[in-house]
């Protein structure tokens, strides 16, 4: 069966991947359309990335199949028959046209509409907000004053607020980390390559320099080492890093050209991890390399060996460039949460009201 799920996907990160996986679960071929920069504008408020920056990083994730450009915001049983799609899947939260109506009500009266379920403790809001308050806070947990202001102001799960455009924790789970993980072993004739860094916020920028990494070989099976968020913060500083290091996990695992991923890999990649993993080439991009704690280069060892090379990805984004288009645009953001917010309040009050009445008529009928 092929399905196709329609997605805005304004800040990709591994909650819109685990919606892709489950859709692809649902079929053999998964079709993804993403909207265009002033289609999201237009329905839900300014894009952090640009459309061409989205389209790429869906493109990279390992669950998709193919990605249609500039797919209309609503969708409707000619786009499904266009791209020959049994059936349309979306998350268990609802999505608003600008003016207030489900975008998927002509697929949903057709019976072609499936739903996956939402990711919990992970939404572009949250992260806006993690952004905004430079706080540590999610470091470890959510329970600051600061965290709460942020909640307050962004949209939070409770008494008349949104379930949707909501802030809550995320728990990792070894199962969430099965699913997302490739299970696959090297083979002979793999080339083992091994990159270190944070990996935060997963961008385009970090999608080219795996890309590129992963047209080193023939058969490449690329080992990502991710360092825990203390070691992050110590040469990051700030609040960094954005997302811990249970949320990078299954956003680098969700990337199609990553094999395996190390958990809090140690900062210096040493003799004991290049003869652990077999590693034959270590890459770096052409961003700083940081000093280790005592001021030694923490890539001495496969550089002494002739393993390491310098990947130029074409692509200067960084983790930072992404925070101050989230600065520049506060006033903006949270405008766009707000108003999402309302639209979806509307929705669920009227849902109540319908299921208030259907209640009141059993009771009559009963009576």
């Amino acid at each position: 069966m092929r399905f196709r799920r329609r997605v805005v996907y304004d800040m990709v990160h591994y909650g819109h991947s685990n919606q892709l996986r489950q859709a692809k679960a649902m079929g053999d071929y998964l079709i993804v359309g993403v909207h265009t920069d002033s289609e999201i504008a237009k329905h839900k408020g300014p894009p952090v990335f640009t459309q061409a920056e989205r389209y790429k990083m869906v493109r990279a994730i390992k669950w998709v199949d193919e990605v249609v450009e500039g797919a209309p915001y609503v969708t409707t049983l000619q786009t499904l028959d266009k791209y020959n799609c049994d059936s349309c899947v979306h998350g268990d939260d609802i999505t608003l046209t600008v003016d207030g109506k489900d975008t998927y009500e002509e697929v949903k009266k057709s019976g072609r509409y499936r739903e996956c379920k939402r990711t919990q403790g992970v939404s572009t809001t949250d992260l806006v907000g993690r952004m905004l308050l430079m706080t540590k806070a999610h470091h470890s947990n959510i329970d600051s004053s600061d965290y709460q202001q942020h909640t307050d102001n962004f949209g939070k799960v409770g008494k008349g607020r949104s379930p949707w455009t909501g802030v809550s924790q995320f728990l990792q789970t070894s199962q969430k980390i099965i699913q997302f993980a490739s299970g696959q072993e090297p083979q002979p004739g793999d080339t083992i390559i091994y990159v270190a860094g944070a990996f935060d916020l997963f961008h385009i920028g970090h999608v080219d320099f795996l890309e590129a990494v992963h047209k080193l070989a023939e058969k490449p099976y690329i080992i990502v080492g991710l360092h825990f968020d203390q070691e992050v913060n110590r040469y990051k500083g700030k609040n960094y890093p954005i997302m811990n290091v249970h949320e990078r996990t299954l956003s680098v695992l969700a990337c199609r050209y990553v094999s395996e991923v190390v958990i809090g890999a140690p900062f210096a990649v040493t003799k004991d991890l290049l003869e652990h993993f077999k590693v034959d080439l270590v890459c770096h991009g052409k961003t700083e390399i940081y000093p280790d704690k005592d001021g030694s280069d923490p890539y001495a060892e496969p550089r002494r060996k002739g393993i390491l090379r310098t990947v130029d990805s074409g692509n200067s984004l960084t983790t930072d460039a992404i925070v101050q288009r989230i600065i520049k645009n506060r006033l903006l953001f949270e405008a766009r949460n707000q108003k999402k917010e309302a639209k979806e309040m509307a929705v669920i009050q009227a849902m109540r009201r319908q299921e208030e009445e259907k209640t009141k008529e059993r009771s009559q009928a009963v009576l």
